[in-house]
């Protein structure tokens, strides 16, 4: 049996100009305004729980341990597809 998204409603009051704002936007990108703000609250929600995910990474780090790290030595050498290469200036 397949499952049912469940949704719900949430009366959204945003002042005239924000709206008419999001309501370009949503119309050029060829959504609806609800599917924009829909959008934009889970990238707003994932970028919170990913700083929150980096912070509580970052509270357990050694930092002596990674500074030996990276003080180390051994290893090769990059490869040529691995070094960074500038990007050479364009002709305009």
């Amino acid at each position: 049996m397949k499952r049912k998204k469940q949704t719900s409603t949430y009366p959204l009051r945003l002042p005239s100009s924000l709206k008419a704002a999001v309501r370009e936007v949503s119309r050029k990108d060829g959504t609806s305004i609800n599917q924009f703000v829909t959008t934009a609250v889970a990238e707003k929600l994932s970028a919170m729980k990913t700083e929150d995910f980096f912070r509580e990474r970052g509270s357990q780090a050694d930092i002596e341990v990674a500074r030996r790290i990276l003080r180390r030595k051994g290893g090769r050498a990059p490869e040529p597809e691995d070094r960074h290469h500038p990007a050479s200036p364009r002709a305009v």
